[in-house]
């Protein structure tokens, strides 16, 4: 499998899987041809500046398309376009239109569109949405979760124009699968800058509720922590984490029964290795794509809908 990896930011999270796998070659494209070869040679790989190579070089299998919000949408078009697959990181665009574009084209291209929706990965979230698949404690009632981070990624500004739509969409996925769309949204805000600040949404349902919580206001000490507490009619699930830049935390889900608590035993965590993993499965055809456009579509109006309270008029 041979992929073009597009952008030197964000896109070192992506590089580093790749590194570790034997059955991939990856050129990393970027605009600094020194920050380029840099960064590539990092983690092995080649390097280029000349972005229209990754589209109309036939040996590329794959564009993973690590870039600025706004330039998603006109490059998974090129991609499909150019009859290769795509994999772009989250937000799929940076509005509905757009999104919905994408998913309608990637549906007639016959070529796989994912999108890097990692927080289905994580093994705290997946015993979440397996509690409510499966009816184990009866009927979700109440869900609320966190992330609060110092400022980790140097130049990256963590602000109110950002938080949205770069912190919160996880948790609009993790809402819209166990809760569907809310009746209604309220939304409260702290900005200490134009690059730190904090985020309170809330989300009403008939019978349930729901909460988000984001925060860039931390000190360097504490890193970044997130969780969740999942109230259902017979339990309780409690989760707690940390992770760091790589996207690898570490962290436990506690189930509080009337009999008692208990940790549950939940596999490795690494949702980034396994978000790759399940893109070049899918391409082998070993399994179904479970993060096609298609399946972002409602919690990303979700997001906007926060975007908009946050920010509007943008």
């Amino acid at each position: 499998m041979k992929i073009a990896l597009l952008g030197t930011g964000f896109g070192q999270a992506h590089a580093a899987v790749y590194a570790a796998r034997g059955d991939v070659e990856v050129v990393m494209f970027g605009r600094d041809p020194e920050k380029t070869a840099q960064t590539a040679a990092r983690f092995g790989f080649a390097s280029s500046t000349n972005a229209d190579a990754a589209f109309e070089d036939p040996s590329f299998d794959l564009v993973d398309i690590c870039l600025p919000i706004p330039l998603h949408t006109e490059y998974v078009l090129r991609t499909l376009d150019a009859g290769k697959h795509a994999l772009v990181e989250l937000p799929l665009a940076d509005d509905i239109e757009d999104a919905e574009r994408v998913a309608d084209a990637a549906a007639r291209s016959g070529k796989q569109v994912f999108v890097n929706m990692y927080g289905r990965f994580i093994p705290a979230t997946r015993a979440l949405l397996d509690a409510v698949r499966e009816g184990t404690y009866g009927r979700l009632e109440q869900l609320t979760l966190w992330n609060k981070t110092a400022p980790l990624w140097p130049g990256a500004s963590l602000g109110l124009k950002v938080l949205p739509l770069e912190a919160m969409h996880s948790d609009m996925d993790l809402i819209t699968h166990t809760l569907g769309q809310p009746r209604d949204v309220t939304v409260t805000t702290v900005a200490r800058d134009a690059d730190s600040g904090a985020v309170e949404a809330t989300f009403d349902y008939e019978g349930a509720s729901a909460r988000s919580s984001v925060s860039s206001l931390m000190p360097m000490p504490w890193g970044a922590r997130g969780g969740y507490t999942a109230t259902f009619e017979h339990a309780v699930l409690d989760a707690r984490s940390t992770m760091g830049f790589d996207g690898k935390p570490s962290g436990t889900v506690t189930a509080y029964t009337a009999d008692g608590s208990r940790e549950l035993d939940l596999p490795p965590a690494d949702q980034y290795t396994a978000m790759i993993d399940h893109v070049l499965a899918v391409l082998r055809g070993e399994t179904e794509n479970q993060i096609g456009p298609d399946s972002v579509l409602d919690a990303l109006q979700l997001t906007f809908d926060v975007d908009q309270r946050v920010n509007s008029p943008r």
